[in-house]
């Protein structure tokens, strides 16, 4: 009987909680679990609110440049670029976490940043595990993708 083929590994680190900082690690760790590759996510500082319960619903976005510095202009963009994302039936945070999980994805805390926010296990949604950054490593050097996102 022929050994079984070890899956390709792909690995992806958000360190943003805004709309623009936690989408692209989460699709593209989806379409790498539709390649057939194991994946995880690892959300480390900031990042780490959206696997927080209800830490994606929060998430906003911010202009860059002068239109960010003006007071309230984040809500009002983040208003905007949610409307955009749903014309474009592009899933919502929420539910798109929810597809990367059912998908596969795992989604992985920082230890570190757990630690100094001060967080315990409940705080977390579900099925997300904390891992050091010493573990991270030991699955990012095994990975064919790893991208900062």
């Amino acid at each position: 009987m022929a050994e079984a083929k070890e899956k390709d590994k792909a690995a992806f680190i958000c360190v943003k909680d805004t709309i623009d900082g936690a989408y692209p690690a989460l699709v593209m760790g989806i379409n790498a679990a539709r390649l057939g590759m194991e994946t995880k996510i690892f959300y480390s500082f900031m990042g780490l609110n959206m696997v927080l319960k209800d830490g994606a619903a929060k998430a906003k976005f911010f202009p860059s440049g002068f239109m960010g510095a003006i007071p309230g202009m984040a809500t009002i963009a983040s208003g905007m670029m949610k409307k955009k994302v749903e014309k474009a039936n592009i899933p919502a945070l929420e539910d798109l976490m929810e597809m990367a999980q059912l998908e596969g994805v795992e989604l992985i805390a920082c230890h570190m940043t757990v630690e100094m926010m001060e967080l315990d296990e409940e705080d977390f949604i579900e099925d997300v595990v904390v891992w050091t950054a010493e573990k991270f490593m030991k699955y990012a050097r095994e990975c064919k993708v790893c991208l900062f996102t």
